[in-house]
């Protein structure tokens, strides 16, 4: 797809990091983008800023809701080039310890939101010859402790993309799958927050490695993906050595986590207190409001969003409690943070 100018693109997820700088990327070499996400604000600003977009509100795990939004921006686009299947959350937490919900959510999210938005994608693209992009992970060839079910996702979203790459090649169809080293965005700023995934971080990989990239250096790897109609999308360079190697990363990596004691340190600071058997409810709370609420929370002071968490968790969550002075230190940290990928 040499040249992207009047190519027309859906991303979903655009509200704000990978998503957003990629909008503006693709903006800037002349693309006509249809912007979807589950929050209408902030698409709605970022399509005020550039030339040529269409923003409409999509829940990718909505089937309905986004099959009415895909048809909508494409008819307003007249057809489609290519589609990004962007979205996801990365709440974090160990099998035992992180909220059934939130593990199902997240394959929700991340791998079902892909199928769906793809599926709904093909015939469009098909008909212009295009391109379908399955935004993955490093997650996806190497699977670390507090997320297994972010990895699981993502395996997925690789595999599956793999897969339909086979089924439509001979339409004319390229299928692209893309790997990502830290990106800061507030997704991976929120799963910092959680103390063994910190840790796990720090003491796991070289200094190069640690530091989060700027979501402009993925967006460029994005766009000149779809301008090669790339089978593998990867930024920054050393994410390209890790895929080569993945046979060999994944048990080099269990051996260094069991052998350093790294992984049993990161589930225990993770967990946190377990005040019984109902486990780490101040925890599981937590990564409820990272999934649920981090979008939404719209307030003038920390009371305010303190409360507005108080009203959400006793309506949806009632199992779960936090005390008055637990709940304002967590939202006055501005641990929460909206799902963006």
């Amino acid at each position: 797809m040499a040249g992207l100018d009047g190519k027309a693109i859906l991303i979903t997820g655009a509200a704000r990091g990978i998503g957003a700088a990629t909008a503006r990327e693709l903006d800037r070499r002349g693309a006509r983008l249809l912007l979807l996400d589950l929050d209408p604000e902030p698409i709605e600003r970022l399509a005020a800023e550039l030339r040529h977009a269409v923003a409409l509100p999509a829940d990718v795990t909505d089937a309905v809701a986004l099959a009415h939004a895909v048809t909508t921006g494409i008819e307003r686009l007249g057809g489609l080039d290519c589609a990004i299947a962007n979205a996801g959350i990365g709440p974090v937490g160990s099998v035992e310890e992180l909220a059934p919900e939130l593990f199902e959510r997240t394959i929700d999210v991340n791998l079902l939101g892909a199928y769906r938005t793809l599926r709904l994608s093909l015939p469009h693209v098909r008909a212009r010859g295009g391109y379908l992009l399955a935004v993955a992970s490093l997650a996806a060839p190497v699977h670390s402790p507090l997320m297994a079910h972010y990895a699981a996702s993502k395996a997925g979203v690789e595999a599956f993309a793999d897969a339909l790459r086979t089924e439509v090649a001979h339409e004319g169809v390229a299928v692209g799958v893309a790997y990502f080293g830290w990106i800061a965005t507030e997704m991976v700023r929120a799963g910092m927050e959680d103390p063994g995934a910190a840790a796990m971080r720090r003491g796991s990989l070289p200094g190069p490695m640690r530091r989060d990239l700027p979501p402009e250096g993925a967006a460029r790897a994005v766009a000149g993906g779809i301008e090669r109609r790339a089978r593998v999308v990867a930024y920054p360079w050393w994410v390209r050595p890790i895929l080569a190697a993945r046979g060999l990363i994944q048990p080099l990596t269990e051996l260094q986590l069991r052998r350093s004691g790294m992984a049993a340190e990161a589930v225990r600071a993770s967990a946190r207190l377990r005040p019984g058997p109902g486990g780490d409810n101040v925890g599981r709370a937590m990564r409820v409001i990272d999934c649920e609420c981090g979008a939404t929370l719209q307030a003038a002071n920390d009371d305010d969003l303190a409360g507005q968490v108080r009203e959400h968790l006793d309506a949806d969550h009632p199992d779960m409690e936090m005390t008055d002075d637990e709940l304002r230190g967590f939202v006055s940290g501005k641990a929460y943070a909206a799902s963006d990928s």
